[in-house]
């Protein structure tokens, strides 16, 4: 295994509610990482989108970009329209070197509405995702001849949640259909992370810690609120502050000689959980969960 440790800057400033950490500037985000000694950073809502921008800033920092969210629409576009619609973000990553292109079908996704509950998530039928996968596979057959891995994300309130959705989607998607393996996300769809890893080795482009709070997560699903509810009351922490046992995740990737980045990810409010202080939590037992498998 091969890993390189990176962080999600949500928790700073979050990319669905502006409003959440919208004070905070990009500055105090990279500072912060770079300090913590963190080797990379994934794309936040207040980053240049631009490279000749961007690109002194992480120098500055000694920071490398390791790609970043693009919502897809893909269920309403073919996927010669989603190629040239993904252009630009393309751009940006191939001038910063990123190796994974992340990926979400966000057409008809509920988790950035916060008026709708969790429980109202979209749901594929039969004849649909034949389709999505057809239209995902040469999308991601193209950005493989670009030379990074397609890593399709896993998500709370999307057409990909649960572990039967995630089943489907394998069999539906060719092998250069990578995905960011999610622990949190895989929590909230009763997906075992160490199964598939397992299971579809091939298929692990990208990985997120993130961890769960089970109680706040139970009171959400109990009174169907929404996902980005559940985030402002802590659905979510960094690993070694919830419920997920991180160590057979990691022992499963080491199995499989995973290489790549595994990235720190926690949506909270920062109000009540202070960025720094939580990356720095969740960077200690990711590299404790690494001392801990290659003993």
């Amino acid at each position: 295994m091969e890993i390189r440790f990176g962080v999600n800057p949500i928790a700073w400033s979050n990319d669905d509610l502006l409003w959440l950490g919208g004070e905070t500037p990009l500055e105090t985000c990279l500072t912060d990482t770079a300090e913590l000694g963190f080797d990379g950073i994934e794309l936040g809502n207040k980053f240049p989108r631009n490279a000749t921008e961007l690109r002194p800033i992480l120098d500055q920092y000694g920071l490398a970009l390791i790609g970043g969210w693009y919502s897809g629409n893909i269920l309403q576009d073919d996927a010669e329209s989603e190629i040239a619609s993904l252009q630009d973000h393309l751009a940006l990553l191939k001038a910063l070197h990123c190796e994974v292109f992340i990926y979400a079908e966000c057409s008809n996704t509920i988790h950035s509405d916060i008026d709708k509950g969790m429980q109202d998530k979209p749901v594929l039928n039969d004849e649909t995702w034949p389709l999505f996968g057809q239209r995902l596979s040469e999308v991601a057959d193209y950005i493989r001849k670009q030379g990074l891995r397609f890593a399709y994300h896993h998500h709370t309130g999307t057409v990909v949640e649960t572990a039967s959705e995630l089943r489907r989607f394998f069999a539906e998607t060719s092998n250069s259909v990578g995905i960011v393996l999610d622990t949190g996300h895989a929590y909230v769809g009763a997906i075992d992370p160490v199964e598939i890893v397992f299971a579809f080795p091939q298929r692990v482009a990208h990985v997120h810690y993130k961890d769960v709070r089970p109680a706040v997560l139970a009171d959400i699903r109990a009174k169907n609120a929404s996902f980005l509810t559940g985030v402002i009351e802590g659905m979510f922490t960094v690993p070694g502050d919830g419920v997920i046992s991180f160590d057979p995740v990691t022992s499963a990737l080491n199995e499989i000689g995973y290489r790549g980045w595994v990235v720190v990810e926690a949506e909270q409010d920062p109000g009540k959980a202070d960025p720094r202080q939580y990356a720095e939590a969740g960077l200690a037992a990711l590299r404790a969960s690494v001392r801990a498998v290659s003993q």
